[in-house]
């Protein structure tokens, strides 16, 4: 058997266009067009050249025809940073995680997606609805990995090599997909998942969440979604010094950056004094980073859980897992955070798990 679905979606993944492939695997660019077209069927030699070249066990091209993600899909983060191929290997790690999703779908009731949408909503206004109704009020959001998860949202990391990706989302068959990348700092993290959330949310099957202003829009939900209007009020803030927003910061688990702006949107800085705050955080080393940072980076909870009870109940491990997905370990592992939740740490973050609703199929 032979996918020709899979070879292409293997050679995105590796970033190589028809020539590179054909060069590393000594198969003719034309004879792997021919492939990918499903013109014709390689021989079990020509497909294990191609095997090898694209570093996929054989039987991933026998695998059923992966997802098929589509550019106008997908929410991606900072998307004019990307090149074409970078693209399509970002999409390519997305169609391989809904593959692991399928699979533990299988075999765990895991928890179904409580989203609700609000296209056309102002930003402000759809967050505080979305606080609403997962009972947040006005305190700062627990850990969002778990906080998604728990509310049916699939969170993957993004891959080693698709690391100059900030993030993206997506929803595939009513299941929302958030993929984080796991280089950033955990205030920034944290934001690119309220971003996600906000596309999610705002830019539905309703409205194609490309281009400036559904970014801006995102951004704009991410922070009222992070640092609540009242919840700020409450603190005080108003013509805040540098020293208070680095506090202040660590309550809501945010960038210092990202609070003076937030600070700013409500009016509670001026222009001026914002402009003075923000030279200020840069020659501090705040518009690269956090500096001094205790904040941990956010990871999975559900997946963490899952691998622990398919070691426990059913001593199946990672590297039986990437075999029956007919993947390398390193890539599966790739796609889970590495296996290691990370919680919160700092001033005023709940730490508290959110437990999902997961149970495991007997089949």
């Amino acid at each position: 058997m032979f996918t020709p679905e899979r070879l292409v979606l293997a050679r995105k993944r590796r970033r190589m266009t028809l020539a590179d492939l054909a060069t590393k695997s000594g198969v003719s660019a034309q004879s792997i067009t021919a492939f990918e077209n499903g013109r014709r069927v390689p021989t079990e030699e020509t497909l294990s050249q191609l095997s090898d070249a694209l570093d996929y066990p054989l039987g991933f091209f026998a695998s059923p025809r992966p997802v098929d993600l589509q550019l106008d899909q997908v929410s991606f983060r900072a998307p004019s940073k990307m090149t074409a191929m970078e693209r399509e290997s970002a999409l390519g790690s997305g169609a391989l995680a809904m593959d692991l999703n399928s699979w533990l779908g299988a075999r765990f009731r895991l928890p179904p997606a409580n989203l609700p949408t609000y296209p056309g909503e102002a930003p402000e206004d759809a967050a505080e609805r979305l606080r609403a109704a997962w009972g947040l009020g006005e305190a700062p959001a627990p850990n969002m990995v778990h906080l998604l998860e728990a509310n049916g949202v699939r969170v993957f990391s993004l891959p080693s090599d698709c690391l100059d990706i900030d993030a993206f989302s997506t929803t595939e068959a009513g299941t929302p997909f958030v993929f984080l990348n796991t280089r950033k700092s955990g205030e920034r993290g944290r934001f690119d998942a309220a971003h996600e959330l906000g596309h999610l949310i705002l830019h539905c099957e309703h409205r194609i969440p490309h281009g400036r202003d559904s970014e801006s829009e995102a951004n704009d939900f991410a922070s009222a979604f992070l640092m609540p209007r009242a919840g700020i009020l409450a603190q005080q803030l108003h013509g805040a010094s540098v020293d208070r927003i680095i506090s202040a910061k660590r309550r809501w688990g945010v960038s210092a950056m990202a609070l003076t702006y937030r600070l700013r949107r409500l009016d509670l800085l001026s222009e001026w004094r914002y402009t003075q705050i923000a030279k200020e955080l840069t020659k501090r080393g705040y518009r690269a980073g956090e500096p001094g940072s205790q904040l941990g980076r956010e990871s999975s909870q559900l997946l963490a859980k899952v691998f622990d009870a398919l070691r426990t109940a059913r001593d199946i491990s990672p590297a039986d897992i990437a075999g029956q997905l007919y993947i390398p370990q390193r890539e599966l592992n790739d796609f889970v955070f590495g296996l290691v939740p990370v919680g919160l740490d700092g001033e005023g973050q709940t730490t508290a798990p959110i437990r999902p609703s997961l149970r495991l199929v007997h089949s």
